[in-house]
């Protein structure tokens, strides 16, 4: 039975790209767990993106090692102060080694990929 996917809306807080939503469904990561990973992270890195931040959270099972990563970057917001832009989120199997952001090929090249402005 497929379950029923409820994204996640734009708030004044978090806004969220169409990427970011699409691979929370690819790996099963809810928004409050997104959320959580931002608020408190075992690991921060600068993204590979610039101006871009990279956390990551240890999401160790019994017989399973693997780390949650969230990649955003903060915005101005006249209204609300800063707000935190989703761009990405992956699961990452076993242990990174510090300052490396072991992202997944599938999500470099949507992160490379600009559409033209046509």
């Amino acid at each position: 039975m497929i379950g029923f996917i409820r994204f996640p809306k734009n708030d004044k807080y978090y806004a969220w790209t169409d990427h970011s939503k699409s691979k929370m469904i690819q790996y099963f990561i809810s928004e409050s767990k997104i959320k959580s990973i931002i608020k408190n992270h075992d690991r921060i890195e600068d993204g590979i993106a610039p101006d871009t931040i990279a956390v990551m959270k240890r999401n160790d099972r019994r017989k399973k090692k693997e780390e949650i990563w969230v990649m955003y970057f903060k915005i101005k917001d006249k209204i609300n102060g800063e707000k935190v832009r989703i761009i990405s989120t992956w699961r990452y199997p076993g242990i990174s080694l510090n300052k490396e952001i072991p992202i997944p090929d599938d999500i470099l090249e949507e992160l490379k990929y600009t559409p033209s402005p046509n």
